[in-house]
């Protein structure tokens, strides 16, 4: 769970309301999918792919005193569709989509946190190959 950040956590850590969450995502500026819902003791909580979330919630914060919400929202679908690849990682608390030009590293670990080698070199290659055909 060290990849995933609760949606309190996300709150409190940005000093951020429930409305003004759900409002960016209402106003697309977060997508539905990266609200993951999980089981939990006390019901179902809502994650975030840590990374994911906390550079979008840094980056609207910091344009919001120069642009509008609407206008954040512009230039981040726009982003968006400029990134010609993304990976899309599916998993059983749900999806993300991920540029692939703002992948530093990738690969593939067990669940004693060893790194798969041989996996995670065929994986990097055939992300090359991706990235590579796409510059052509």
């Amino acid at each position: 769970m060290d990849d995933l950040i609760s949606k309190k956590e996300v709150l409190e850590k940005y000093n951020i309301s429930y409305g003004a969450l759900y409002r960016w995502k209402r106003m697309g500026l977060i997508p539905e999918e990266w609200f993951v819902k999980k089981s939990a003791v006390t019901g179902q909580e809502t994650y975030f792919v840590r990374e994911a979330i906390c550079e979008r919630i840094e980056t609207i914060l910091g344009l919001k005193d120069s642009l509008s919400l609407d206008e954040i929202a512009d230039q981040l679908k726009k982003s968006e569709r400029q990134s010609e690849h993304m990976l899309e990682i599916i998993w059983s608390g749900g999806k993300v989509n991920i540029p692939l030009e703002s992948i530093v590293s990738l690969g593939i670990v067990d669940s004693y946190g060893e790194e798969r080698r041989e996996e995670s070199e065929k994986l990097r290659c055939v992300l090359a190959g991706i990235i590579k055909k796409g510059n052509n």
